[in-house]
């Protein structure tokens, strides 16, 4: 099962990956060329938001089984000072947390915002700040290892 839950997770990241970066882009274009923001724009961000959250379920439920964060909740004195089972006890799961709610704010803000250019701002920044904590934390394959996780 945690295996079949890794490459689901992994394979989700790309795709949070992928809706970040047009939804950063789209948005920074819409702010900067005061662009009208368009129902295409609110189901990016829509579609961003719904794979953030999909992923965080996925990731609670891999959470939950995983023998690496057994292992270091087991002895999280210990999991403190092994920089792998720290990543995975905590800053892994702190980090991606901490992305979705921003993911979450923007949306929310975007949406509440009366103007156009107000809704790209609000994205642009949000989602931006997103895409750097969610990135920082996401176990690339070039990544330490112990944290490194293949491609697919």
């Amino acid at each position: 099962m945690e295996t079949g839950l890794t490459h689901l997770h992994n394979l989700l990241r790309y795709a949070i990956v992928i809706f970040l970066i047009i939804n950063v882009v789209k948005s920074f274009l819409g702010w900067f060329g005061k662009k009208e923001y368009a129902a295409g724009d609110n189901k990016l961000s829509l579609f961003l938001f719904i794979s953030a959250h999909l992923q965080l379920v996925v990731g609670f439920v891999l959470y939950s089984v995983s023998d690496v964060v057994k292992t270091a909740t087991s002895d999280m004195g210990a999991a403190m000072k092994d920089t792998v089972l720290r990543f995975w006890a905590v800053e892994h799961m702190l980090s991606m947390i901490v992305g979705i709610v921003i993911i979450t704010l923007g949306r929310i803000m975007a949406k509440k915002a009366k103007t156009d250019s107000t809704k790209f701002r609000r994205q642009a920044i949000y989602f931006t700040l997103a895409m750097v904590i969610i990135f920082a934390a996401i176990p690339w394959p070039w990544a330490d290892m112990g944290i490194a996780r293949e491609w697919f």
